[in-house]
């Protein structure tokens, strides 16, 4: 199984251009089963390619699913998990912090093959280590990533905002194991897409999955199609 973070930038690429089919031709190359997405975009009013998530999974032929955090322009705007498996059911939880912008993770139940599900986690973070010390401690609060009946099966992906070992990932590390991006990846440095400075994107999973191979996709479309590099990994369950 095949599974991808990658934070879209609301489909405006590093040279300002809107392009959902740009992101698609990514998404292609990587051929993931799973995706979380950042920053999405979702306006039913206008074309069909401004809501994000249902143009670029009808494009792959998959089914998906949309955490709305806040509104921009009348354009519903959050994370969005894309699943070549059928998505059984998906919420979103406030991980909001009073006076920050408001975020959300998308918690979504997959099933990859008849009688067996994951439960993957779709997040974005935020910018203060203030604002994401708190978020952490709402992640695992009873009802959002330590729920009864998901340990063992969880995966979890976004744009942490943390190129450190800060807090989020020392709290999240003692519970869950991470694709480390200096052994697995080959390089620490996926943000900004054309020339990587930070890592900002993350990949947990619990014990049950067996990680393979990851990597950060570095095509020549997905160095502008977006500000962010996607990362995808391969695993046995």
């Amino acid at each position: 199984m095949r599974i991808a973070t990658y934070n879209i930038h609301k489909c405006v690429g590093i040279d300002r251009k809107y392009s959902p089919e740009r992101i698609v031709k990514v998404l292609r190359e990587i051929d993931a089963d799973v995706v979380g997405l950042q920053e999405v975009l979702c306006d039913s009013h206008l074309h069909k390619r401004d809501h994000q998530a249902k143009f670029i999974a009808d494009a792959l032929g998959f089914e998906f699913a949309v955490g709305k955090n806040r509104q921009i322009k009348g354009a519903d705007y959050g994370n969005a998990i894309i699943s070549r498996h059928a998505i059984l059911s998906a919420k979103n939880h406030d991980i909001t912090v009073s006076s920050y912008e408001p975020r959300g993770c998308l918690l979504a139940e997959v099933e990859i093959m008849p009688g067996k599900t994951i439960h993957f986690a779709d997040l974005h973070m935020g910018t203060s280590f203030f604002e994401r010390r708190k978020q952490v401690h709402k992640l695992l609060a009873g009802h959002v990533l330590e729920a009864a009946g998901i340990a063992g099966s969880r995966i979890i992906v976004g744009d942490f905002n943390e190129w450190t070992n800060g807090v989020t990932t020392r709290t999240l590390r003692s519970r869950l194991n991470r694709v480390d991006p200096k052994i697995h990846l080959g390089t620490s440095r996926s943000f900004p897409g054309y020339m990587p400075l930070l890592h900002l994107d993350h990949i947990y999973f619990d014990s049950s999955f067996k990680l393979e191979t990851a990597a950060i996709h570095r095509s020549r479309t997905a160095m502008v199609a977006s500000d962010h590099l996607p990362i995808f990994a391969d695993f046995r369950f």
